[in-house]
Formats: structure tokens, C-alpha cells, sequence
């Protein structure tokens, strides 16, 4: 189900696929629960920032590397990340996932397909039920520390693969959800197409608020999420998140000098 490589467009390692949420939404429909496993990943700041950071020279860097390879779609999450990209002669449209995630539960799930989470708690899982009703919603729920338990990251690829969803909701964080995603790929029998979500469903069901549109727009969402948490998210964005205006430079000086081999 990905596109075709020659569409693909690559900037800081990764090879982004050219859509916009339009496209995503219209390549989700096509999805089928019948269909062998696909994933998407959305790719912003924070995530470039740590897949440098871990590089390919431990397992848990390597199978991060691996995890974002492997997704069927690679959509560019971060207004910042197109703009630096554009600055570098790459035009990467913008996908937001948490955009994607709203438009699949309004545009794109139909009554009784079944939608699967992985994340969260019980009390999102019944507000999701009862915004969406005509949705046959299932939820696994990992416990913290997901990738210090080989047991659990076990049980959530086999949770996600036997939950025969049409689609999956990987609500457990980055680098988390893409590397639960990966695991379950190369389950046999997995099927469905999974969304690796962050906190996207927090802001459906009203737990989190996203900026206004205009803010968005303008690419400071990153501003608002940091007033509205402080103390969780001053050192993602003020100390570790600056650092890709440096990946940005030397890339641009190198063109695609970090590009995988």
C-alpha cells in the first residue's frame, strides 16, 4: 500500500510520502480489515530529533530505524519540519496526526468497523464509545515502561494483530507506538492498517486542548502545547527540539549527508 518510490521524497533519513491530509484520508478509505498489516507514521521535530540521537548502534535505536522504514506511509507531521525542509529544496506536505485521526473517526470508519487502541485508559475508551457508537471500539491498555518489558510489547503486537481491526490506534507514544507497530508487521496473520496516534485521542474526547487554527498554521502548536505543559514539555521543545535547526543545516550542506545506507 505505499506509494510509489520514485514519489517519495527524502530529507534528515527519512523518505516522506508527498500527501497531504486530503490524500492520507482518501488512501485510508481503501483500507481494509481484510488486508495484510500496513502502518502509518507522522514524523515531527521530537522524532527526528531522537532517531538522530539513538543512531543504528544499539538494538533499541536499530529497531526504531527499522520501525519507520517499514511503515506504509511516512507523512509529515510538523508545520516546522515542511518549512525546514522547503529551506533544503524538499516540499514535504503537511498530514498533522492528530488532523488524520479526527477526519478517520468523522470520514472514514463506517458503522461496525471495528477501531482498536492500544493506550489510553478505560475512561477515554468509554468516551470514545459514546461519541462514536456506531463503532465497534476495543482497547489494550500496556502498562508504563512498554519497551523495558519484553512481555508486554509482546502481548501488545498480539493484541493488536488478533484484534482483526480495520483500523488501530497506537496511543502509547513515540518511540513506543512505532516500534509496537513494526512488532506487529511481522506477526503472520496481521491485517488492518494502524495510526500511530501520540495523544491524539486525548484531544477528540476533550482531555487535551490543540491550539487554534491560526496558531497552527503559523507552526508555533509546539508554543501553545509548551504554555499549556510546562513542566512536561519545557525540555522536548526549549533544550532537545532546537537541535534540528542543526540536523536541518548540515543536512542541507550535505544533501542527505545522514541519509541511511
Amino acid at each position: 500500500m505505499r506509494t510509489e518510490p520514485d514519489a517519495a521524497r527524502g530529507f534528515l533519513g527519512l523518505r516522506f510520502d508527498p500527501l497531504d491530509t486530503d490524500a492520507a484520508v482518501a488512501w485510508l478509505r481503501e483500507a481494509s480489515a481484510a488486508a495484510p498489516f500496513a502502518y502509518v507514521v507522522t514524523p515531527n521535530v521530537d522524532h527526528i530529533v531522537r532517531l538522530d540521537a539513538v543512531g543504528r548502534d544499539d538494538p533499541t535505536g536499530l529497531a526504531l530505524w527499522h520501525a519507520y522504514e517499514g511503515a506504509a506511509l511516512t507523512l509529515c507531521d510538523s508545520r516546522v519540519l515542511a518549512r525546514l525542509a522547503r529551506w533544503c529544496g524538499v516540499t514535504l506536505p503537511v498530514a498533522p496526526g492528530s488532523d488524520l485521526t479526527v477526519r478517520l473517526f468523522d470520514e472514514v470508519a463506517q458503522p461496525g468497523d471495528r477501531v482498536a487502541i492500544i493506550g489510553g485508559d478505560p475512561t477515554l475508551l468509554a468516551a470514545l464509545r459514546q461519541k462514536y457508537p456506531g463503532l465497534d471500539i476495543v482497547q489494550h491498555v500496556p502498562p508504563m515502561g512498554l519497551l523495558r518489558d519484553p512481555a508486554a510489547l509482546s502481548a501488545a503486537a498480539a493484541f493488536g494483530r488478533d484484534s482483526r481491526a480495520r483500523f488501530l490506534l497506537l496511543a502509547v507514544g513515540s518511540p513506543q507506538q512505532e516500534i509496537v507497530a513494526a512488532r506487529i508487521a511481522a506477526l503472520p496473520g496481521a491485517c488492518g492498517v494502524a495510526l500511530c496516534v501520540g495523544a491524539s485521542l486525548d484531544f477528540i474526547v476533550g482531555r487535551q486542548r490543540r491550539a487554534p487554527r491560526l496558531v497552527q498554521r503559523l507552526g508555533l502548536e509546539w508554543a501553545h502545547r509548551l504554555a499549556s505543559q510546562p513542566r512536561r514539555l519545557w525540555r522536548r521543545y526549549l533544550v532537545e527540539g532546537p537541535r534540528i535547526f542543526r540536523l536541518a543545516r548540515s543536512w542541507r550542506a550535505g544533501r542527505g549527508s545522514f541519509a541511511p545506507d
